[in-house]
Order: C-alpha cells, then structure tokens, then sequence
C-alpha cells in the first residue's frame, strides 16, 4: 500500500509539472533514475530525475498498476483497481455477533420481566393475568424468531438453543402457577424461593450475561431445557 500511495503522489507531481513527462518531450536537465515497480504488480516503468527528485510518466504507471485515467480540464484522476489477490476480509465464526446480541438482550429482557411478575404475584399473593402471560409469551416467542434470525455465528447458533431453552423453562414455570391459580390452590408465598425450576432460569439468565460479557458461548447446564 506504501508503494501505491508513492506511486500516486509521483504521479500527481508528474501531472502538474509545468512540462509533464505524460508528453513526448522531456526537460533538458532530466537524466534516467532507475525504475519503479509496484509490489503485488508485474513489471517495472522509468523513472526520471529532474532536479534530485524522481518522477514517472503517469501513463506508464497506470498501465504497470493497470488502472485507468480521467481527464477534466487541467485535472487528471487515477483510479486504481483493487488489489491482485485481495479477497474480502473473513467473517469470525468466534464469538457473538452484534445483531444476535442485541436480539438476545430483547429476548432475556422480555424473560426477566415475565419471572419478575410470577414471582411477585406468588409472594404477594396477586392474582395472575393470563392476558398478560399470553402478551408475554408471544413477544418472547417474536423475540426469539428475530435471535435465531441474527444468528451468523457458531457461538451465536448456540446461544439460540440457550435462549429457546430458557424461554421454554420460562414457560413451563408459568403455566404451572397459572394452573394452579385456575384451581384456586394455595400457593405458599416461599414456594419458589426454593423451586428448582425457577433457580434454573435464574442461573441461566446470569450465566449467559457472563457471556455475554466474554463474548464467548459456554455449555452451562443451566441453560438446557428441564425435563421436570
């Protein structure tokens, strides 16, 4: 890239020269000044020294880099093709990309406040709007059609099945204390502080934030689906 962009000033210099060295004529005081090639290209054009600096015909440099000139008026423009043997830079297949990130933090968020409100229901003895859970569970779902859709890396597709695990655990959680509630029982305002289901969700949500934070998919038991 250094060589090109010498190669480009060279030929800027060449271009506003009072007696350009594009034209047939050369100065009187030139004399030869070695050559010029450009890496990643073949072949080598004149340079010529005029008062200790070196300059190259604009149109023997566009040629070697086999680019192409435009012309209006006094200015001239260089365009110069990519580079040989450039390719496009590789997409990481490491880590999370931005897109599932935010996706995912939608879905966990949506997830967070769905437990939030069984929870609270449960120890305070609110009664539960099945309304709203049914609100809830199809934005979550929603959420997690739009993280599985982001999804282009491998830690990403992974972090897919964590998320489609905690939102089935999620609702699994839900429609337990909704079934109960239709039969009027008594929940004990306790009864999840220790519920291995809730527990779960709970460490899963916080093991993939950690993650998250690493940007690194991690196997967490935690956050597969509870056959319970």
């Amino acid at each position: 890239m250094k060589a090109r962009l010498a190669a480009i000033t060279m030929a800027l210099v060449a271009s506003m020269a009072g007696d350009c060295l594009a034209q047939a004529t050369q100065p009187p005081d030139s004399r030869p000044g070695g050559t010029l090639a450009v890496t990643g290209h073949t072949g080598t054009t004149p340079l010529v020294a005029i008062n200790g600096r070196s300059y190259v015909d604009i149109e023997a440099l566009t040629r070697l880099v086999e680019g192409s000139l435009s012309y209006k008026q006094n200015d001239v423009t260089l365009t110069l093709p990519s580079a040989p043997g450039e390719a496009p830079a590789a997409v990481s297949t490491q880590g999370f990309s931005k897109p599932f990130v935010r996706a995912g933090i939608e879905q966990m968020s949506v997830i967070r406040e769905w437990r939030a409100e069984i929870v609270n229901a449960v120890q305070n003895n609110y009664p539960i709007s099945e309304d709203w859970v049914s609100a809830q569970r199809r934005l979550a779902d929603r959420n997690l059609k739009l993280a599985s859709a982001a999804a282009s890396t491998d830690d990403d597709r992974s972090g897919v099945a964590v998320l489609t695990a905690e939102f089935n655990n999620m609702q699994k959680l839900s429609d337990r204390i909704l079934a109960k509630r239709r039969k009027a029982s008594y929940i004990p305002p306790k009864s999840l502080n220790n519920d291995p289901l809730d527990q779960q969700i709970l460490a899963c949500a916080q093991s993939m934030a950690a993650m998250v934070a690493n940007n690194a998919f991690v196997d967490d038991a935690n956050c597969r689906e509870s056959q319970n």
